[in-house]
Parts: C-alpha cells; structure tokens; sequence
C-alpha cells in the first residue's frame, strides 16, 4: 500500500469550493448530539475507567438529549468495552433516543470473539462500515477507521492490507503504530475524495466523524495513516470540522480553518459524565459540554 494517494481535483470542483461568500446558500439552524466512548462492560473499573456506570450515565444523556430539538445524535465510538452481550445493556437505553442516530465503529466494539465480530454491525445498526449522513446542506462523513486493523479487518484482502500498511508504518517508525489504533484503505479513501467532491459540486459543508484523531497534540492515538487523510481535508475549503472520541483526556487543535475536536469519553468519568450537544448555526458551531465535556465556540470559516 503506497504512503499517498492521487489527488484528481478538477477545476469546476475547485471553483465550487472557493465560490465567493456571496453565492454560498444560506445554511438552516439545527443541533446534534454527540456522546463518546460510552465503553461498557460489567467489569471491575480499571485506573479512571468505571466500566459498569456506563449505562447509568448513558440513560442520563439520553433523558438530557431528548430535551433538544435533535437532528440526529451520534455515538463516536467503543460503545462497549468488551464482550458480545454487553450491547444487550447499553442498546436498549440508546433506542430511547427520540431523534435520529448514528454509530461510528471504535475499536473496542470488536472486542468480541471472532465468530461474532461479522454480527457486530447488525448490533449496532450499522449498514455500511463507512458512510455520510446527508442534512440541512451538509455532508457528514462517517469514516471507519478500523478498515485496516488487528482488530477489525475481517476479510482476507483487508487482513493482508492490514499486514501490509503495519509493515510500511513499522520502517517508519510511527508513535501511532499502536494495536489498538488503525487505519483507512486506499477504497475508503478514494471514497471520502469521491464525498469531497460530490459536496463541493454541491455547495454543501462536510464535517467527519471518525473514532480515530487524524491530528491532536499527540500523534498516539491518530489513524495509522492519518497523514494520507490530512492531504485530503487541506485540499477542501469545504471541510468545517473533524469530531472524533478514542483519546477519553479529549483534545482540540485548529488547522487552516478545520476545527479538529477529540470528545472526552464517557466511562472515564468517576462522578460526572461526558457528552455534548453542537448548535450548527449561519457562521459558527456552538458545543455545549456537559460533566466533562467543554463548552465551545468554533468559528466557520
């Protein structure tokens, strides 16, 4: 697997992402929620992780959230810890949702035994490994990043795409060469600019979500290839923002204009909890925290 991908942008799609503010339609008003690595299993609490209040802090966001007027809600990820039957606990409290929702696919939801690792997306409601929500003149891309991983690669071609980007990052000697991190393939990403330039050509703003960091204060938790999706994102004036859990201290970093925001995670929250609500307005994004989760306001370029 090569370390960069081809770039084929053509003119017409560059002048609709840079068109003037003028031609920009006008973008509708609407919140989401957003809850990260609610990470449960009924296990002893291990250092900060207090596995089994998972549920409890779960029901309590979910009767918070139904409060707002919700587009959707989405789960960033490790929505168990460990073990098949722990959705049976957390799946149930999740569907009392009023609104919409959406998963994203952590690493620890495939901490099941291998015969069952096919079943998990049935699980968790998922039909396409990757895939983007499209709302309100926005492309929400929802981006799998155990594609290529020890953990979730599921099929023989992607365990042998797996080996072989392990293998290029290992001559690097990458610090996000870690088991529990993964990365995209090069379909999946061929996806994304394929995405990318549906939106331009759409007028439509994009924001991603991932369980994976493509760019913090620290390269451990990243994608293995973050690096090839990064020269995608800097190539789009389209892209407003990058949500992501994995790293349950949270994060934020700002890049040409891109708001790179990591959500603390839920089961890492001894007497408090954490997720969010994002009020999407004309020219900005307005997060509000609760527990530990912090209250923002990112700027849309």
């Amino acid at each position: 697997m090569t370390g960069k991908i081809l770039l084929f942008v053509p003119l017409l799609i560059l002048i609709g992402c840079n068109q003037k503010k003028t031609n920009v339609p006008k973008f509708p008003e609407f919140e989401i929620g957003v809850v990260s690595d609610c990470q449960y299993c009924n296990c002893d609490s291990s250092g900060a992780r207090f596995y089994r209040e998972s549920p409890a802090r779960l029901g309590h966001a979910v009767k918070i959230l139904n409060e707002h007027p919700l587009d959707y809600t989405i789960h960033l990820g490790d929505f168990i810890d460990r073990g098949f039957k722990s959705f049976d606990s957390v799946t149930p409290i999740w569907k009392g949702l009023k609104s919409e929702k959406y998963h994203v696919l952590g690493n620890h939801d495939f901490s099941v035994v291998d015969s069952l690792k096919p079943l998990v997306f049935e699980k968790m409601d998922i039909e396409d490994r990757y895939y983007s929500i499209i709302k309100n003149k926005w492309r929400f891309i929802v981006l799998d990043g155990n594609d290529l991983s020890v953990h979730g690669a599921l099929t023989p071609a992607k365990k042998q795409q797996t080996d072989s980007l392990y293998q290029l990052l290992s001559d690097k000697n990458k610090s996000n060469l870690k088991s529990w991190n993964g990365g995209l393939s090069m379909e999946q990403l061929l996806w994304v600019e394929n995405e990318l330039n549906m939106a331009a050509a759409n007028n439509e703003r994009v924001g991603f979500y991932c369980h994976f960091p493509t760019l913090a204060e620290s390269d451990s938790h990243n994608l293995w290839n973050y690096e090839q999706l990064l020269t995608l994102i800097d190539t789009y004036e389209c892209v407003k923002f990058y949500f992501n859990g994995h790293n349950h201290a949270g994060g934020y970093v700002e890049k040409n204009g891109v708001h790179y925001l990591n959500f603390k995670g839920m089961v890492e929250t001894k007497d408090s909890t954490s997720f969010a609500t994002v009020a999407f307005r004309k020219d900005s994004l307005f997060v509000k925290g609760y527990g530990r989760e912090l209250s923002r306001s990112l700027k849309i370029r």
